[in-house]
């Protein structure tokens, strides 16, 4: 499945895309258990499939399954009656709604730095022995269209394509071999970075944090769907120039590996985002330096993932 989280009227909604669709999956599965009788359908469809991407997330595979059961039966009920299933609100066009950030509200987002070593060696900097952290806040994520801002504070914006893992299963002291068991999906992730003043200081996160500095999308594509994570194309366009282009193969610390590390230091939870790094080509390391400029759109493409667009903007306020 590829979910969304999606606006309509007014409404923030958990959806699945269906082709040129998206399918309401509380709704969905609302109609599909009156369809059958069910006494007091919408507090079971709340309870089984929640209208938010951490509430999905959190009820682990069964929610996963009921959701893949209300993605189903609307398709099928679609295709006896399309019209009647928008009317229903169980479906909407693409083009009638806004897409999000998958997961908007999520309890942890941990960034990996330097885990290509072509993007290790463009910085000068060492190959590292273990995985270098750093963090991101709900206030930089954004979804797919909206801006990027640049602050009047900093001149050196950059972009960074990386891929992301989101956590479907609390864990602690994960191990290596069972790493997969805990992971609801994969998106597409822009690591926005204000150079400047990330390199004030040894740490990072000055850089890292400001707002529209986290975008995330289009989707969240289950796990299923993605039999190796580690043979995905990646790439960063900005202004329709390839900047980035590189593959998950070259990934120093694995998804398995920085999933066990990363639970022996914190518990891992549902909805949590782990953005495993970028490849060389970014905007700093080049000669002369290229940052992002108003008027650009960034493009984040990721093979069997999906692309992320957003355009940057200055920031007026």
């Amino acid at each position: 499945m590829r979910l969304v989280t999606f606006a309509v009227r007014g409404q923030s909604r958990l959806g699945a895309i269906s082709h040129d669709a998206v399918v309401d999956l509380n709704a969905a599965y609302t109609a599909l258990l009156r369809s059958r009788g069910t006494t007091r359908p919408e507090a079971r469809a709340a309870a089984a499939v929640p209208a938010d991407m951490v509430g999905l997330l959190d009820g682990e595979a069964p929610a996963m399954a009921a959701a893949a059961e209300a993605l189903r039966f609307a398709e099928a009920e679609a295709k006896r009656d399309g019209a009647g299933t928008r009317r229903a609100g169980l479906l909407h066009d693409l083009g009638e709604v806004a897409l999000r950030a998958p997961v908007p509200n999520p309890r942890k987002i941990i960034c990996l730095g330097l885990n290509y070593r072509d993007h290790a060696e463009e910085t000068g900097m060492a190959i590292p022995a273990v995985p270098i952290l750093f963090s991101k806040f709900s206030n930089a994520l954004i979804g797919p269209g909206e801006p990027i801002r640049i602050p009047r504070a900093t001149s050196q914006v950059d972009y960074e394509a990386e891929l992301a893992v989101v956590i479907g299963r609390r864990g602690k002291e994960v191990p290596e071999d069972r790493a997969y068991d805990h992971v609801a999906g994969y998106t597409c992730f822009n690591d926005v970075s204000g150079r400047d003043y990330q390199m004030r200081t040894s740490q990072w996160l000055a850089g890292k944090a400001f707002d529209t500095f986290a975008p995330t999308g289009p989707w969240l594509v289950t796990r299923d769907e993605i039999p190796d994570p580690h043979a995905l194309d990646i790439h960063c366009r900005v202004a329709g120039e390839t900047l980035q282009s590189s593959n998950t193969r070259h990934l120093i610390f694995t998804i398995p590996y920085t999933i066990h590390f990363l639970s022996q230091i914190m518990t891992l939870e549902p909805g949590d985002i782990i953005a495993t790094g970028t490849p060389g080509g970014v905007g700093f390391a080049r000669k002369p330096p290229r940052f992002l400029r108003p008027g650009e759109t960034v493009e984040i493409v990721i093979q069997d993932v999906g692309t992320l667009a957003n355009p940057v903007v200055a920031d007026e306020g």
